[in-house]
């Protein structure tokens, strides 16, 4: 999710429209800095080392036709991976009477040791992209996938189902490590826009359309056929992607054209940034697993930010492991109508992505307007706040209505406006840590395995938690957390942001 929405509502800066003017006034497709490079400062000079932004070959430069082709392939491996994550959610109970699990933890984590790779898989997938190419990383990524869905469906034991869902966390995590970054190499920043809702579906949608459709399949013909269907839905994308995608991340195309040129000291001579940046695998390997570290220990902004997007996620996935066991047992709903459940999480996401991200953006605008149009990372953090005052109250409404036993449409209304707060908060604190620190692609990363942990974590917890506190304590407590870590630094951040990123070595 982090690189599919970073750049819905970016605003250009006066260096990116200096990038991408022509001489003549004009736009020009081809030229502009990516919405996430991982170094802001060398992807500049390697951009001005050769005459790439007005090669026919790059990407940008493609047809119409060609880049949407692209787009829409990658967004389809995109949603695979997120409904992998979540389809089997209606099915736990069905699994653990299949597997004869009397565990409530173990029951959660078949759901949950998903997200552990999931966040571990970009930190060695991203750099892999960047020294073999993106299209061979989202490829073998969606096979790979395929066959350990099967594995899962075919799993003679629970030992066996755990190492595969893990498994199918790590190999599914290759297009949300790349993804993003192959819209950024197709699209200016200008035309981004479209490019990047259609991509951000994915890890939207996915992980809410899958308990919807797993609920019916489980109910109807089986939890094993979840796998399967997912495994035959990885199947029809690597047939349709397999032909017609072409590599499109820049520096593996022109290295591999300078490495075919008759001067390699002339190629030395004219790439000395892009040869110094990419050639070395190790140096990939190395920034990607310890950049993310670096941010989130070292720096105060990072880690509080983090922490509120994993700790939000943490619930999110709580609601998927708890969503079929309450609504059964409160409100009698089998396992085909209890998927249809999470449809208010859906909603609120949905009404979050369109509502909040235009809000935010007028926000910036109107607060960059007043500065003399220059915008500020902390511009960002107004729509922060306001998405963050829907967190409390949706859990509140969701905790207390479920345990009052009111219709059940009540808590599905709460969970949509718990899920409305999180992706309006999940917005500007993605934009903020992009605009925030000079390697923008690693506070993401940091980000992103912290919530993932959190995601894998809160599950294992959740039905104990319930039990001892209930359902409206359990949520009053997350939701007290929420208020926490939600609105008190975000406040503070505003007013001090700027002076916090002026001692920091780190900020831009």
């Amino acid at each position: 999710m982090a690189s599919a929405t970073s750049s819905l509502t970016h605003v250009p800066t006066a260096e990116d429209r200096d990038v991408a003017i022509d001489g003549n006034g004009v736009d020009h497709p081809g030229r502009g800095p990516s919405a996430i490079p991982e170094d802001k400062k060398e992807e500049l000079l390697e951009n001005l080392e050769d005459d790439w932004q007005d090669d026919p070959q790059n990407p940008r430069n493609w047809s119409f036709k060609k880049k949407w082709a692209t787009a829409s392939i990658v967004s389809l491996y995109t949603f695979i991976s997120p409904l992998s994550s979540s389809i089997m959610a209606p099915g736990l109970p069905a699994i653990a009477a299949k597997y004869r699990i009397t565990n409530e933890t173990i029951v959660a984590m078949t759901l949950s040791i998903f997200l552990i790779s999931f966040a571990i898989g970009p930190l060695l997938l991203a750099p892999a992209s960047e020294m073999y190419g993106r299209k061979w990383v989202l490829h073998i990524g969606n096979l790979v996938t395929i066959g350990f869905n099967i594995g899962c469906a075919f799993a003679p034991n629970l030992a066996a189902l755990l190492v595969f869902r893990f498994l199918v966390g790590f190999s599914g995590s290759a297009p949300i490590a790349c993804g993003g970054g192959v819209i950024s190499d197709l699209f200016s920043e200008r035309d981004r826009a479209a490019a990047m809702a259609i991509y951000s579906l994915g890890p939207l949608i996915g992980p809410v359309v899958g308990p919807i459709a797993g609920g019916f399949v489980t109910e109807t013909i089986g939890v094993r056929y979840v796998f399967i269907i997912v495994a035959g839905l990885g199947g029809i994308a690597s047939a349709v992607g397999i032909p017609i995608l072409e590599e499109t991340y820049a520096p593996v195309m022109r290295l591999k054209t300078a490495k075919q040129a008759a001067d390699p000291e002339k190629v030395a001579a004219a790439h000395p940034v892009l040869l110094a940046e990419h050639s070395s695998k190790m140096h990939y390997l190395w920034i990607n697993l310890s950049r993310p570290a670096v941010l989130l220990f070292r720096s105060l902004v990072c880690f509080m930010l983090s922490l509120y997007m994993a700790f939000m996620y943490g619930i999110y996935y709580l609601m998927f492991a708890t969503f079929s066991t309450l609504f059964s047992t409160i409100y009698g709903f089998n396992t085909g109508i209890g998927g249809l459940t999470y449809l208010g999480l859906g909603v609120g996401f949905i009404m979050a992505t369109v509502f909040s991200a235009k809000l935010g953006n007028d926000v910036y605008h109107n607060l960059a307007k007043k500065n003399g149009g220059k915008g500020e990372p902390e511009m960002r953090i107004p729509a922060l706040i306001f998405g963050s005052l829907f967190v409390p109250v949706g859990l509140f409404w969701y905790g207390w209505s479920a345990e009052a036993k009111i219709h059940w449409i009540m808590p599905i209304i709460g969970s949509g406006i718990f899920g409305f707060g999180m992706m309006s908060t999940f917005l500007p604190i993605q934009l903020y840590l992009v605009d925030c620190f000079t390697y923008a692609a690693s506070a993401l990363s940091a980000a992103s395995v912290f919530r993932s942990m959190l995601g894998f974590a809160f599950p294992l917890f959740g039905q104990q938690m319930f039990k001892a506190l209930g359902t409206g304590g359990g949520n009053s407590l997350l939701g007290g957390l929420a208020i926490v870590l939600g609105i008190p630094f975000p406040i503070y951040l505003y007013y001090r942001g700027a002076q916090m990123r002026a001692r920091s070595s780190l900020a831009r």
